[in-house]
């Protein structure tokens, strides 16, 4: 039945190949199931409820794409969009409520997009080297988030940042941890981040850093929403947080897009420079986002480490459907996830390699045209500095447009880059005049 469901044969697969594709997955992924709940809780969302959003949306959209498009892709909340989430919070005092309904307005429009040629429209209006340099600075964002935790990164009044005590626990432990993940990277051991993860919390344990009490308990099914969606909607606009929709749908679009087009080429899925069946990823990620932001989780994206189950030989649904079952099963460990997303040297090494894992657009910027580069550049640097994605962005769009006019390129330049970059200095100029 699997065989025949699922076009085992017609993809030179087999069932145990599969099974055992999806659990390399599971383990390579894993992380996110501590990681994700321990960004968000920090601006307020109820840790229990973060923990079981998180697991709804990745089985929901992973079975969407596993029985929908027959894919080996599972989709979860992404990193870097949390970082933004918590830090919009901190940083502009929205309540968590809020940001919430952007991820859902974001995720509404996602849909529509998925159901459209809009999509296409959209990934094409937005310059390559801005993508890579938007996605450069959400990397070093990430990593920022992973230093400031631990504390290898301090405020400092005369130097504004600087280095931390290395004899704190917490810096050294993280150290430790990012070595070892960069130790089993190099040594091609899958799953490297979560192995490196659960040594750093085994330290921490005996050290008596980490307290645990219990493991398992029965999952938190309270699916009553966390907001009005109504009430916080029209804050959105209240408040002018409209570029923080467009900057979780436009990440969001960019991540899925490139996500999915690395993991379909290594798994020989792509046709004729095309992927077939495209739409029930974008379908599954778009529906995952709206749904996870009425249960209290930051948007989703396709996972790259989908690739450590197609290395292992995985290219149908059956890797997915097997990742979903095990993410399900994990939701009776919410108490466990709890005490090691307390432990900021357990999940800080995640964030430090994924950052670096987001550097290598960097090479693709083409750095010899100034029109190009520096849009990308302002970007680049504008993220991680003011703490917000939607202000990074928005520096690089108008730039971007700014110096294309002034060389004559006013023609080159996609309509909507004009409509977005216009969007983006109103609300710069509302927001911080």
């Amino acid at each position: 039945m699997l065989n025949r469901f699922f076009k085992l044969q017609e993809n030179k697969t087999n069932v145990r190949t599969e099974l055992s594709s999806g659990a390399i997955t599971f383990f390579a992924m894993a992380y996110i199931l501590v990681v994700n709940p321990a960004v968000l809780s920090s601006a307020g969302i109820p840790f229990d409820r973060v923990f079981t959003a998180t697991i709804i949306s990745i089985v929901l959209a992973t079975l969407i794409v596993a029985f929908g498009a027959n894919y080996p892709i599972v989709v979860a909340p992404a990193m870097g969009i949390n970082s933004y989430f918590a830090s919009m919070v901190g940083l502009w005092g929205v309540d968590y409520k809020t940001i919430l309904a952007t991820c859902l307005v974001a995720g509404l429009v996602f849909i529509f997009l998925s159901l459209t040629n809009l999509r296409e429209e959209l990934i094409n209006a937005i310059p390559n080297n801005l993508r890579h340099g938007i996605s450069v600075a959400i990397g070093l964002f990430i990593t920022f988030i992973g230093f400031k935790n631990s504390g290898i990164i301090v405020a400092n009044p005369a130097t504004i940042l600087s280095l931390g005590k290395l004899g704190e626990p917490s810096v050294y432990l993280t150290i430790l941890g990012v070595v070892l993940i960069l130790a089993l990277i190099v040594l091609e051991v899958k799953g490297a981040i979560f192995i490196g993860m659960f040594i750093t919390a085994v330290i921490s344990y005996f050290m008596g850093i980490l307290k645990i009490g219990e493991i398992f308990e029965m999952p938190n099914m309270d699916f009553s929403l966390l907001y009005n969606p109504i009430t916080e909607i029209s804050n959105i606009f209240e408040v002018g947080l409209y570029g923080v929709v467009f900057a979780f749908l436009m990440v969001t679009l960019f991540d899925t897009t490139g996500t999915m087009m690395a993991v379909t080429s290594q798994a020989g899925l792509v046709k004729n420079n095309k992927i077939p069946k495209a739409r029930f990823v974008f379908l599954a990620d778009s529906i995952a986002t709206t749904v996870g932001a009425l249960l209290g989780t930051s948007p989703t994206s396709p996972y790259i480490e989908s690739s450590s189950g197609v290395a292992n030989g995985g290219r149908t649904g059956l890797t997915a459907l097997t990742t979903a079952v095990l993410v399900f099963l994990s939701l009776f460990l919410a108490p466990l996830a709890a005490a090691l997303s307390s432990v900021p040297a357990i999940t800080s090494p995640a964030l430090i390699i994924i950052g670096s894992f987001m550097m290598e657009n960097v090479s693709k910027i083409e750095w010899d045209d100034i029109t190009e580069s520096f849009p990308a550049f302002i970007t680049i640097l504008g993220i991680p500095l003011t703490g917000s994605i939607n202000d990074g962005i928005a520096f690089g769009f108008i730039f971007y447009v700014i110096l294309k006019v002034i060389k004559g390129k006013a023609k080159d330049i996609h309509p909507l880059m004009y409509i977005f970059s216009l969007l983006f200095l109103i609300q710069l100029i509302v927001m911080y005049k």
